[in-house]
């Protein structure tokens, strides 16, 4: 048997293929054996042990371009080498994980873009016999809320939650979400946004719920999108929200003012 083994065995032997080994050559991580006298490149052990450490490393997740250096370098440069490509890949391994909880919390869809605190008040709001409809609005309105304005969401519902507590305004926005279903031109609304706007005139801190998603810049465009989100141009629910506006800035609340509505 003539002296180291074709190309085809080598690549057997260290558990890649001939088309990686012609690439390993390619890059220069691995020297090409010189022809036999029957033309034959014959892979030794020097070869071979070459291979295995670029095989090893390749798969360990080092960069193909990084690996022909750190083969070349003195034991403590390798060692420190070694450290920096496992912070790199304890750095992917934790963003992999991110994404496959987001993967599980997709099977939730209101886990998936809202926070547990947000998830924990719309099973409260269906505890308290919201429709389903009202909640799935609520759900939208408040994932738009957390993009438009994220950095009043927290206390918003912290707003929320206190609000919640008091029987009074559930009794009210229970009703406000029946309205949705009345004519626009109903003078129930108008008694109903007169309720709401003096309940919330009476109360400082559930008034909060209507101004503290007032972002830094363009206020009035992101306002509009949240406070009306689901809610269609002249329909009952719109002309309710804009009569309790237009109460509320009488008594001198700050709300922006959209165009129209």
């Amino acid at each position: 048997m003539m002296n180291g083994v074709t190309i085809g065995q080598a690549a057997a032997f260290v558990g890649v293929t001939v088309k990686t080994v012609r690439h390993y050559h390619k890059l220069g991580l691995v020297a090409e054996p010189e022809r036999d006298s029957s033309g034959y490149r014959r892979y030794g052990s020097a070869e071979l042990l070459r291979l295995v450490q670029v095989r090893t490393l390749a798969a360990a997740g080092v960069p193909l371009a990084e690996i022909g250096p750190l083969l070349d370098a003195d034991a403590a440069l390798f060692a420190a080498a070694l450290a920096d490509i496992e912070r790199q890949l304890t750095e992917r391994i934790e963003e992999l994980i991110t994404r496959r909880d987001t993967l599980h919390r997709l099977a939730d869809g209101d886990r998936a873009l809202l926070p547990d605190r947000a998830v924990a008040l719309l099973e409260r709001l269906s505890g308290l016999g919201f429709p389903a409809d009202e909640v799935a609005a609520t759900r939208e309105g408040w994932v738009l809320a957390r993009a438009l304005v994220p950095e009043g969401f927290d206390d918003y519902l912290t707003h929320v939650e206190h609000a919640l507590q008091d029987t009074r305004f559930v009794a009210l926005i229970k009703r406000a979400a029946e309205a949705a279903a009345w004519e626009p031109d109903d003078p129930r609304i108008a008694e109903l946004a007169t309720a709401v706007a003096d309940h919330f005139l009476a109360n400082p801190a559930h008034l909060k719920i209507v101004t503290g998603l007032q972002a830094r810049t363009e206020a009035a465009t992101r306002y509009k999108l949240i406070a009306l989100h689901g809610e269609e141009q002249g329909s009952a629910a719109a002309r309710g929200v804009a009569l309790v506006e237009t109460k509320l800035r009488a008594a001198g609340i700050h709300i922006p003012r959209p165009d129209s509505y």
